[in-house]
């Protein structure tokens, strides 16, 4: 649908510039006409209905030909399923909001611009993107298909004591479409495996203190005994 749609406004333009061309320009105004029709076909034709680019990672501004976003607060909003998080353990995200067609998606550490954290497999009409050096650290759109409130993102937690924040850009359509969406800040649980363990030895090890010290009381006492 959308290369049957990029064909048509090609097919169009080059109509209009054939026409153009069956002449010689008359002055300056035909010449920047002529111009600003070939700069529109490259700008449509260079927008990113297959997916945002890496060079988008660090300030997920999409590369739409000079159209700015819309103002916040943006109609959607990001809901993680935790607040708190372990490394490795899984935390899924969802964008709530109206219908939307593109996205850009990572987690990051406080202010900083560093995608952080691996995503798992994308959901349909998704994919991968390659940032801060890590294949998997960021999700965008991989067609203009609808994404809804039932598309579920999937992001494993790095080793970290950093607070966490989900921040995307969503956008409806090419020129509609709004930056620095993000969810509520995430803490780090340290309920993981080496906190297990040390309750584990703990329990353990009391019982073995408490019979120590009875035999050494009770050897005490017969000392005493044997001295009366």
């Amino acid at each position: 649908m959308i290369w049957e749609s990029v064909y048509k406004l090609v097919v169009w333009h080059c109509i209009i510039a054939n026409e153009l061309l069956k002449k010689p320009f008359s002055g300056i105004m035909d010449a920047v006409f002529f111009g600003l029709v070939i700069l529109q076909v490259v700008t449509s034709v260079l927008s990113y209905p297959s997916g945002a680019p890496t060079s988008a990672c660090v300030d997920m501004m999409p590369r739409h030909g000079g159209v700015q976003p819309k103002p916040n607060p943006a109609p959607y909003t990001i809901h993680p399923s935790s607040k708190t998080f372990q490394t490795g353990k899984p935390i899924t995200v969802v964008i709530k909001g109206p219908d939307y067609r593109g996205v850009l998606l990572e987690a990051r550490s406080g202010s900083d611009s560093i995608a952080i954290g691996t995503w798992q497999t994308p959901p349909s009409n998704t994919k991968f993107l390659a940032c801060s050096g890590n294949q998997q650290g960021a999700i965008t759109h991989a067609n203009t298909n609808i994404k809804n409130n039932s598309t579920v993102y999937t992001w494993i937690p790095p080793a970290t004591d950093k607070n966490v924040i989900f921040k995307a850009t969503v956008a409806q359509q090419r020129t509609v479409f709004w930056v620095d969406v993000m969810s509520s800040t995430l803490t780090s649980s340290k309920g993981g495996t080496s906190l297990d363990v040390y309750s584990s030895a703990e329990r353990i090890a009391t019982p073995r203190i408490v019979t120590l010290l009875l035999f050494v009381l009770l050897a005490i006492v017969q000392y005493m005994v044997a001295l009366e």
